[in-house]
């Protein structure tokens, strides 16, 4: 038996088990943490005055009929020639280009004789044309070209 006052050792906390486990640990979160990127645009929005007015541009509605005749709003063209179509779309558009030329084709009617119609809308300097079909319920649809 040993008797004397001895000196005691203190227990010790080792702390490199503990370190190893919380690095792990943190290494785990690290790979399963989804990080999302939010990448922000700079988008200047447009503002809407309802006071203001949309200007519709002027529309001219060509009538091509199956045997080649041309009516431009409603008027029957003399001749079938491209300068008269020409002449013809320059005074109905009355120098004013934010017109859109509707053209309204017979089913029967010649591809060529719609090209013409386009050329002379061209060579008028008018480059909105939309071509008008009809739906099988006899109304009138647009699709712009």
């Amino acid at each position: 038996m040993n008797f004397r006052p001895g000196t005691r050792d203190e227990p010790e906390i080792n702390l490199i088990p503990f370190i190893d486990i919380l690095l792990v640990v943190l290494i785990f979160l690290m790979l399963t943490t989804t990080y999302s990127k939010f990448t922000q645009l700079q988008v200047n929005l447009p503002v809407a005055d309802a006071q203001a007015q949309r200007s519709t541009p002027k529309e001219i509605i060509v009538a091509v009929s199956s045997d080649g005749r041309y009516a431009i709003n409603q008027q029957l063209l003399e001749g079938a020639s491209v300068e008269v179509l020409t002449r013809a779309l320059q005074q109905a558009s009355q120098d004013t280009r934010e017109v859109v030329i509707i053209i309204s084709a017979d089913a029967a009617a010649t591809h060529q004789s719609v090209i013409n119609v386009m050329d002379a809308a061209r060579r008028a300097g008018l480059v909105q044309i939309t071509f008008a079909t009809q739906q099988s319920g006899s109304a009138t649809a647009r699709g712009k070209s």
